[in-house]
């Protein structure tokens, strides 16, 4: 799974109260989660983020709460990937349940605007303004089939049966 699109850069511990606020977790639209994403931390970042794009932060992105809402206000967006050096785990595992790629990278290159090229099976993020290639950590097959399929409910309706 090759992804391509922008950098956005953000720093340390962006925790899922600064990802998606709680006043609007209480929402099912899609749009309306979009319209909010990353508004405490980027206020302009609804307005300027791309179909494709990726968000690059430092370490522990997605602590604090277990609030799918995080995640889910993220590919509401737009964004194919997130890429950070370390992620809070349930942040980690929400975000592949509803199919949004993430890379586990200690460290990069990378500046706000930069085009990217992920390689999500492996791991790899090539950052194509200096042409580098960082190895980030490699997911497992069972994550890659998961994101492959859009996240685990799609995944589960292929490949289990329940008899």
């Amino acid at each position: 799974m090759i992804l391509k699109g922008k950098a956005h850069v953000y720093g340390d511990n962006i925790d899922t109260d600064r990802i998606i606020p709680g006043k609007y977790t209480k929402t099912l639209d899609m749009q309306q989660l979009a319209d909010h994403v990353l508004e405490d931390v980027d206020p302009d970042f609804h307005k300027i983020v791309q179909p494709g794009d990726m968000i690059v932060a430092g370490e522990n992105f997605g602590c604090g709460s277990s609030r799918e809402q995080a995640p889910l206000a993220i590919k509401a967006a737009g964004v194919s990937v997130v890429i950070a050096h370390s992620f809070a785990r349930i942040f980690f595992r929400n975000a592949i349940n509803i199919g949004l790629p993430l890379i586990e990278l200690s460290s990069y290159n990378i500046q706000t605007g930069y085009d990217l090229e992920v390689d999500v099976t492996n791991g790899i993020v090539k950052n194509l303004y200096n042409n580098e290639d960082y190895q980030g950590a490699k997911m497992p097959d069972v994550m890659v089939k998961i994101l492959s399929e859009n996240g685990l409910v799609e995944y589960l309706k292929k490949y289990k049966s329940y008899s």
